[in-house]
């Protein structure tokens, strides 16, 4: 009787034990979740509720890995901010393009967005998976809609992000807290802040009688251009350069700009500088050069025709993205080199080191500045 008794009790402290170490791998699990904000294997990944800079409340996972812009200006910020969260490319990069992009990720695949006149290719991108879908640019009701419409088509979380150009350094904080890259997100939004904090304080400062008229020349022919308050001449109002298209704001084809106009307008506002798109993207600078047609101009006789600085993306505009960033420094530079001296060759490798992972060298830096310094 005494063996079987103390075979019972052996039998009730197994099983006791037992019990203990199965709840303490419960608590095990339970912190391992608190502590990395993921769920353990087979159940669902934990949720977060955020506030998007349009003021929108969004539900996200816990830890995002892939995300997807619904236009390039959103497509350029993830990539400078965290290119391995990458999903895709709005659209088949160029030669141009691929030379300052890292090779991991220049065949990511196109899979197109919703901008100007583009449609996202829907179905590629619900094969690829990705979490998060961003929608940088105006904060306005157009933006709001599309937004809300392509959350609801995809059942995948929208999360609108400001991408006004004196709000960069904001945009890559929020970015940031989003991606779970905040020391990364905090170093290119003091680079952001500083740039943008430190021209605008010297453009106050600029007399209005020293201030340079500038014609933007779009397009093949250089007659397009968009006026002052334009999104897409951003960077010319903000470095204290005058517009001289006094023009009514239009929306242009897919909502590109682009007012078109004539010759003999250019030579009525006879500007001081034309700044061109680059000769990569199909621009008129070596036209606007070469033509008998545009020589009257005094930009073109005082020898003040720039083409704007391209690769991987345009320094100024389309896409109106981070890059012009260091649009901002260039073209301050350009227009008023007394007051910003930059050394632009160092200058510019610092910056593609910075956002672009690239290493310049100085030859490369030399190349992109080609036609767009003054002397």
């Amino acid at each position: 009787m005494l063996k079987h008794f103390t075979r019972k009790w052996v039998s009730l402290l197994l099983a006791i034990l037992i019990l203990a170490a199965a709840l303490a791998g419960c608590g095990s699990q339970d912190s391992d979740q608190k502590a990395t904000g993921q769920a353990p294997a087979g159940q669902a990944a934990a949720k977060r509720t955020i506030t998007d800079m349009a003021g929108r409340q969004v539900a996200v996972p816990g830890e995002i890995k892939k995300v997807f812009a619904t236009s390039p200006v959103g497509t350029i910020l993830v990539y400078t901010l965290a290119p391995e969260k990458l999903a895709g490319w709005n659209y088949d990069l160029n030669e141009v393009e691929k030379k300052y992009i890292l090779p991991e990720y220049q065949k990511l695949p196109n899979l197109g967005g919703w901008y100007a006149k583009n449609t996202a290719n829907i179905e590629e991108i619900l094969k690829i998976h990705p979490q998060v879908i961003i929608s940088m640019g105006y904060m306005d009701n157009t933006a709001l809609s599309q937004a809300e419409q392509i959350q609801k088509q995809l059942q995948i979380p929208v999360v609108m992000v400001d991408g006004e150009l004196t709000k960069l350094d904001q945009a890559y904080e929020f970015m940031g807290d989003l991606l779970g890259d905040k020391q990364r997100a905090r170093e290119l939004a003091a680079y952001c802040r500083d740039t943008i904090n430190g021209v605008a304080a010297k453009v106050k400062a600029l007399p209005a009688d020293k201030k340079v008229r500038v014609y933007y020349a779009e397009g093949p022919t250089g007659l397009q251009t968009d006026p002052a308050a334009s999104q897409h001449t951003q960077v010319l109002d903000f470095v204290g350069g005058i517009n001289v298209a006094a023009i009514p704001p239009e929306r242009g084809p897919g909502g590109m700009g682009m007012s078109s106009v004539s010759l003999e307008q250019v030579l009525s506002w006879d500007p001081d500088v034309i700044l061109s798109w680059n000769v990569a993207q199909g621009g008129a600078y070596e036209k606007i050069l070469k033509d008998p047609k545009w020589q009257n101009l005094t930009a073109v006789k005082n020898h003040r025709v720039y083409q704007v600085p391209h690769g991987p993306f345009n320094w100024f505009d389309r896409p109106p993205s981070v890059n012009r960033i260091i649009g901002v420094k260039w073209l301050a530079n350009l227009l008023y080199p007394d007051v910003f001296n930059y050394d632009l060759v160092a200058t510019v490798k610092d910056f593609y080191a910075r956002f672009y992972h690239y290493n310049l060298s100085d030859q490369e830096a030399d190349a992109l500045l080609a036609g767009a310094r003054g002397k």
